[in-house]
């Protein structure tokens, strides 16, 4: 499971550092893809196995569902950590989460989102606004803490 929050930078030729936290339960090798609200995610390959079989289970005769496969499977890209624990984000998911320097990678249970530090302040400006409401709908669902 992956949880907390890390900063770094990402350098001009797009390497960026991943926690050894992080690093640990990734592997090697792991896959990166567009994101929800900006963000990059990462999933272990294991993990990227089950998205892949649910994408692929989808029927393509649906506009909703092709382009859901296109967002994640046509920008997914599998990276590798080299030996000073970097990866090489590719251009256009750099260009996408606009990550040009300080970036922040965060756990959330079965995958990391990787955001460029500004969009992540401003995203987490509004859910501080918005918790309280989303909190009582989350009651409303059955979902309590």
């Amino acid at each position: 499971m992956f949880m907390g929050e890390y900063n770094h930078t990402i350098d001009t030729k797009g390497r960026l550092i991943i926690p050894s936290k992080f690093r640990d339960s990734l592997g090697e090798e792991f896959v990166i893809t567009k994101g929800m609200e900006g963000c990059l995610f990462a999933y272990d390959n294991q993990e990227w196995q089950k998205i892949e079989e649910k994408l692929g289970g989808l029927a393509l005769n649906k506009k909703d569902n092709r382009q859901i496969v296109r967002y994640f499977l046509g920008s997914a890209a599998c990276v590798e950590v080299d030996k000073q624990g970097r990866i090489l984000v590719p251009p256009a998911l750099r260009t996408f989460a606009q990550l040009e320097k300080d970036v922040v990678l965060v756990g959330v249970a079965t995958h990391i989102e990787i955001w460029s530090l500004q969009k992540w302040q401003e995203i987490n400006a509004i859910a501080d606004e918005e918790m309280e409401d989303i909190s009582e709908r989350m009651a409303d669902l059955g979902f309590s803490l």
